[in-house]
């Protein structure tokens, strides 16, 4: 079960959080304070802003709570840690982290905020596990901008290869199963990340750039040159996994490399991907501590697309992507509520009292949060008016409109 009521002192805050969770998980066309706490039949939303500003509680020990969960309910020794980074679109420049920077959701560079993602990938379920704000070294410069955002004065400038590190560390370190990491070039390019994976003992397959070069046993070359002097009897037709219209199929070959001068020996590849209809291609560098067969490689870098699919889930169905929080502190504490509701979800998902009837696909993320908001959530709120809020708020908009002060301001030329 997930349990994170500990983490609050007082009854009122836990009765706070079980309503704001409830309320990512509802239907909401917008999520906010304000429709959260109309979900929750308060009369305002000054307890949920509360509940991300002035409350006392650490966010790091809930996502830490969250990760246990996962670990318990969808742990795989061969599960994957998929590493990304999300951009949220934003206006100003006071948003904390916000400035024009490159966003992978835009494809360009936008006016934004980039938070990087830890997410748990097993073969047939993934759950989101941890996040970091990826705080610009324009904004680490500017105390003025750090004071105004709450940043804490133990922030540093990172990059997000390093942040995902950090959180890859803590995973690790909290003894959660997992045998590989994934990521995107942005984490394949940086050497410092594939050193620290070596010595966690991770095995990892890392998207590269086409430029990126590698050792080999006639020297140093560029991967794309590789690529094209390989022959036809190189690539082999593999599936990256099934998709939603079938297993995803595509041309694969991979190509020992010497081992790199470092104390944690293992294995190096080099991974080429090949499009059957387009002939584009993908590179990876890849890495384990023991010899493997192609297929396991593929599978890994395969399951890296989960992330996507939790992105997709988190944002439109939990809005992680709806905040209204411009502070350090209240961004990171709705980022793991919304952490938490989807991990609660993914877990849901993995339990059944019996099997699957024949013919039938197993229940996705969004069809449980409906079937959970239908049967659970609704029938509890019945208990009460739910015109209630909506009244109330009339009624105070009304003695608003007729107080003599307002009166008068109406009535001034």
């Amino acid at each position: 079960m997930l349990t994170v009521g500990q983490r609050f002192r007082r009854p009122e805050p836990r009765r706070r959080v079980r309503d704001f969770v409830r309320g990512l998980l509802a239907p909401l066309p917008r999520k906010s304070c304000w429709t959260i706490a109309e979900h929750a039949g308060d009369t305002g939303p000054d307890g949920m802003q509360d509940l991300l500003t002035r409350v006392k509680w650490d966010d790091a020990q809930v996502r830490a709570d969250v990760r246990a969960f996962v670990g318990h309910h969808l742990g795989d020794a061969e599960a994957v840690l998929v590493i990304d980074e999300t951009g949220d679109l934003k206006k100003g420049r006071h948003t904390v982290g916000v400035q024009r920077q490159y966003s992978g959701t835009a494809g360009k560079i936008e006016n934004c905020q980039v938070a990087v993602h830890l997410v748990y990938a097993t073969d047939a379920r993934h759950a989101m596990l941890d996040t970091a704000l990826y705080l610009p070294k324009s904004w680490c410069d500017d105390d003025e901008r750090r004071t105004e955002a709450g940043v804490p004065e133990q922030v540093r400038f990172a990059t997000k290869p390093q942040l995902a590190s950090r959180m890859i560390a803590a995973a690790v370190t909290a003894g959660l199963p997992c045998r590989w990491v994934a990521g995107d070039e942005a984490y394949g390019n940086d050497p410092r990340l594939s050193a620290r994976l070596r010595q966690l003992r991770l095995g990892y397959v890392l998207a590269v750039a086409c430029s990126h070069q590698v050792i080999t046993g006639l020297g140093v070359s560029r991967v794309d040159a590789l690529a094209a002097g390989l022959p036809a009897t190189a690539w082999q037709r593999v599936s990256a996994g099934r998709g939603a219209k079938g297993h995803r199929y595509y041309d694969w070959s991979f190509t020992a490399l010497p081992h790199a001068a470092d104390t944690h020996g293992g294995h190096h590849w080099l991974l080429i991907r090949r499009n059957r209809r387009t002939g584009e291609l993908a590179f990876y560098r890849c890495w384990a501590p023991e010899v493997v067969p192609l297929r396991s490689l593929v599978l890994v870098a395969g399951r890296r697309w989960k992330i996507e699919q939790s992105f997709q889930a988190a944002k439109t169905e939990l809005g992680l992507d709806q905040h209204q929080n411009r502070r350090w502190t209240s961004w990171h504490r709705w980022t793991t509520l919304a952490i938490l509701a989807h991990a609660f979800l993914a877990a849901a998902t993995t339990h059944r009292s019996r099997p699957d009837p024949a013919g039938l696909i197993a229940l996705t993320v969004n069809e449980l949060r409906h079937l959970f908001n239908t049967l659970i959530i609704e029938p509890s709120r019945r208990r009460c008016d739910p015109l209630l809020w909506s009244v109330r708020r009339r009624r105070h908009q009304a003695r608003a409109m007729t107080s003599p002060y307002t009166r008068q301001a109406l009535t001034e030329p």
